[in-house]
């Protein structure tokens, strides 16, 4: 059924996660059209430049190491940029310096060299004879090679300076007695009281409208809180380039047909011949590589492995019958079952590797030529064969430290899971079978341990693609144009979409490094670039064409601000501006110098809290840590003036307060206060630089 794996594949873009990678080059432009990479800085972060050749190469190597792609590529190396400026600010100031000793201390406790075998003795333990090993073949590889590393460990420096630096902080948290007490007494002490309240959703929000001029001015007021980077918002229309039910019914026909005998001209003969369909032709190999736009293909699949809405029925159908046609993605099928038998699932397999000098992730301690580890790998082959004992020999011989420990053993391994040779090798021969195969690792002795096999069907399936005929491509052109011509010549983008039967998405906002718009597939990056050019303006429209279909896009909104406009801000802000509003609403209700009085006046009643805390100032089912402090903070029988609190507006009497009793010692409080605050260190000491720093983003203008 592997046919069937490759309609997936052929229907969808597969992007591998390629794991660590140390040493990364930029090869080729970042963008289409080039950069002047002499031009404007990419950004300032308190008066100091990153320039844009820096930061487009930090970018590049970061994709190429596949730790990156896109707009996260370009976010990611923003953001570290930022950060490294900020931090080295203040480890300058602090004058922190990292000896040579220290730096290999850092590198003996980072993961990448901590948990790397490459690196580690037969104990597990970080070898430091292996990392110099490592850093000569660096060194040998050639100035490239040995500069990236040098950049690689200036990263490192770095980041233990923060680390020390952010400690130095850490240490200098002190708790004091007196501290400690208050969070005791806050946590003991009790409060009990009689209230008022009136919750604000007892107005409804269509009856207090927030304006954007209100939401832009309460920015303004707080602008550490909505610090953002430039960006628009777009409205657009995607015209999918999708078959019609006639193209469906075009492709399903075909397939039908396929299932009957046909008349073909044979050019030898000059006659015609009859030829048979699919359910009786001699040769399925070749009628399948004939009529399909997916090969052939031989492979025994289990039920699981099948196409899940078709799975059971597919697995099923008796040999020699045919099912379908189905659909399966974008593909019309027919399956015909060609035979069925148990496989191998999964195998368990023993190997020794022996490795040699150049071989593929050997290290500093493999001195073997290539021919010596042949010989070496025959004569343990030898050995076994004379029955000695596979798992002794691994231990003491094998180059793998993942099986070193397991006597060469690996269970379980499911096919294409290891190297090609390998693999071949373990599914294709019996239980007990020895041998040597050779990989970029070096020699392998193998040995068959154990095949776990499954019952698996073998399905001959000619698949074709639904695809748009001429006719209806030339169809959606027409409706995209349409669209355009609409909204170009000044008709609401929204109200044009619904009256031809398009799907409009409202206003997004984008970033200019972004490569997706939300809810259309595929990249489209390009009508992002279009939308972050400093040449395009609000009210701009443009339709964008690629093989899936037509983008038609309009600009609708410009912030080249470091603060969040209106209608970014709105869904933090709107909801404090309508519980203040409604707050005033709520207090012209709510009259009277006393609780008796405002209850009577405002139809409400007056409800009892009983030993209500600081540490946990829960009212009324919600947490209201200014009513309570009031309560705490009035004399038995006072009466509050009315508090707006978080969930509604309040009028407290206090009754009486039990206070915490003192005690002995506050060790106990002042060592979880102390532990607290200082695991608070690490993203408050940021938090507070990046707020107070000013930042300029210059991307969307330069990187254009």
């Amino acid at each position: 059924m592997a046919v069937l794996q490759k309609i997936r594949e052929k229907s969808g873009l597969l992007i591998g996660v390629i794991g660590f990678c140390l040493l990364a080059f930029v090869a080729g432009d970042l963008l289409s059209g080039g950069l002047d990479l002499t031009s404007r800085n990419v950004g300032e972060v308190n008066g100091t430049s990153i320039t844009t050749m820096d930061y487009t190469n930090k970018v590049q190597n970061l994709e190429q190491s596949g730790q990156g792609r896109g707009a996260q590529a370009y976010n990611q190396i923003w953001t570290s940029e930022v950060r490294s400026i900020l931090f080295n600010e203040q480890l300058d100031n602090a004058g922190l310096r990292l000896g040579k000793d220290q730096l290999i201390n850092v590198i003996k406790s980072h993961p990448s060299f901590s948990q790397n075998p490459q690196f580690l003795n037969d104990a597990g333990q970080f070898d430091i004879n292996k990392f110099n090993g490592f850093l000569a073949q660096m060194k040998a590889g050639g100035a490239q090679q040995w500069n990236a590393w040098l950049a690689y460990e200036q990263e490192l420096e770095t980041f233990a300076k923060e680390q020390m630096y952010l400690n130095m902080i850490k240490g200098a948290v002190v708790t004091t007695a007196a501290e400690a007490k208050m969070v005791y007494k806050n946590e003991a002490t009790k409060v009990s009281f009689d209230y008022v309240t009136i919750p604000y959703n007892t107005v409804n929000d269509d009856q207090v409208k927030v304006t954007d001029d209100e939401i832009t001015a309460y920015v303004k007021k707080h602008p550490k809180q909505f610090k953002t980077t430039p960006s628009r918002k777009v409205e657009y229309v995607f015209i999918e380039n999708k078959p019609s039910k006639e193209d469906e019914a075009q492709a399903k026909q075909v397939i039908e047909d396929l299932l009957k005998p046909s008349v073909a001209f044979n050019q030898t003969t000059g006659k015609n011949d009859t030829i048979s369909g699919f359910a009786r032709t001699a040769n399925v190999r070749d009628f399948v590589n004939t009529n399909s736009d997916v090969p052939f293909d031989s492979t025994y699949y289990a039920k699981e492995q099948l196409p899940t809405d078709h799975a059971e029925k597919l697995f099923n159908t008796p040999i020699g019958d045919i099912y379908g046609p189905y659909v399966f993605n974008d593909y019309y099928a027919i399956s015909k079952v060609l035979s069925k038998k148990n496989t191998a699932e999964t195998v368990d397999a023993s190997h020794i590797l022996i490795a040699y000098e150049g071989a593929m992730r050997a290290d500093g301690t493999v001195s073997l030529t290539k021919e010596e580890a042949k010989a070496k790998a025959n004569d343990l082959l030898k050995q076994l064969q004379g029955g000695a004992n596979f798992a002794n020999l691994a231990e003491a011989n094998t180059n793998d430290n993942g099986s070193k420990t397991t006597g060469g053993k690996y269970e379980n391994i499911q096919k294409g899971q290891m190297v090609p040779t390998f693999d071949d090798y373990i599914f294709n021969n019996p239980i007990g079978k020895l041998g040597v195969v050779e990989s970029d690792f070096g020699f392998h002795v193998l040995k068959v341990d154990k095949i776990n096999e499954k019952e698996g069907v073998q399905l001959a399936t000619i698949a074709k693609k639904i695809e748009a005929s001429s006719q209806t491509e030339d169809l959606i052109y027409s409706q995209a144009n349409k669209f355009l011509e609409g909204v170009e010549g000044g008709q609401d983008f929204a109200k044009e979409a619904t009256a031809q039967g398009l799907v409009s998405f409202p206003a997004t906002k984008i970033n200019a490094f972004d490569d997706q718009l939300a809810g259309v597939q595929g990249s489209h990056t390009e009508a992002i670039r279009w939308a972050s050019n400093k040449n395009t303006k609000v009210g701009d429209v443009r339709r964008f064409d690629s093989a899936d279909g037509y983008l038609v896009v309009k600009l609708t909104n410009i912030n080249d601000s470091d603060l969040m406009d209106a209608g970014d801000a709105r869904s933090m802000v709107e909801p404090i501006l309508i519980n203040q509003k409604k707050a005033e609403t709520l207090r012209a209700k709510m009259t009277g110098a006393t609780l008796e009085e405002v209850a009577k006046n405002a139809n409400i009643g007056i409800i009892n809290a009983i030993d209500v805390t600081g540490a946990n100032p829960l009212v009324n089912g919600f947490q209201e840590p200014l009513v309570v402090g009031n309560a705490l903070g009035n004399e038995p029988n006072e009466v509050s003036k009315l508090i707006d609190g978080s969930n509604g507006v309040y009028m407290v009497k206090t009754k009486n307060i039990t206070k915490a009793l003192d005690l002995p010692n506050y060790e106990t409080y002042k060592g979880k206060v102390n532990t607290n605050n200082r695991q608070m260190v690490q993203n408050g000491v940021f938090s507070a630089m990046y707020q107070n720093a000013k930042i300029e983003d210059n991307r969307h203008k330069v990187l254009q």
